[in-house]
């Protein structure tokens, strides 16, 4: 394998890059700059939360779980992961109360003020949007009811 000592501090323009990729939808540009940041500094954790955002964006939630929750095991005091891991829980209607746990001690606890900047967006989200909506399902109840009273009349 090649020396690749040269390019060790590439590591983060590289992953500033990924992140960037994902946020341009680039799926495929992003994948090969976490695994080449990845190359570079295996030990280094921000790769892996790198992909672990883009699965996030594309709602593939539970690879995005699977890869944060690497994360924390390997680094738990990890903010970011684990404010991504809390939104990713939010996300998934199973595991609401636990991303909201994570969202609120992510809120509370982080040192980092762009960490709980999110986190604290994330829990408005979360309010708003996921708690009081009614799901599909309840929607479909709605429609119903309202044909039965319709029906009726």
């Amino acid at each position: 394998m090649a020396n690749l000592d040269p390019f060790k501090d590439h590591f983060i323009l590289l992953c500033e890059a990924g992140f960037v990729a994902v946020n341009q939808a680039d799926e495929d540009a992003a994948t090969k700059l976490f695994k080449a940041s990845a190359l570079l500094k295996p030990e280094n954790t921000l790769p892996k939360v790198g992909q672990g955002y883009m699965h996030m964006m594309k709602l593939e939630l539970k690879q995005a779980c699977n890869l944060f929750d690497e994360v924390l095991t390997k680094e738990p005091d990890n903010e970011m992961a684990k404010t991504f891991l809390g939104l990713s829980y939010a996300l998934t209607s199973s595991d609401v109360a636990k991303g909201e746990k994570l969202l609120t001690d992510s809120a509370t606890k982080s040192d980092d003020p762009m960490v709980k900047k999110l986190a604290t967006s994330a829990l408005d989200f979360v309010d708003e949007f996921i708690k009081k909506a009614p799901s599909p399902m309840e929607m479909g109840k709605v429609k119903e009811k309202k044909k039965e009273k319709g029906k009726e009349k």
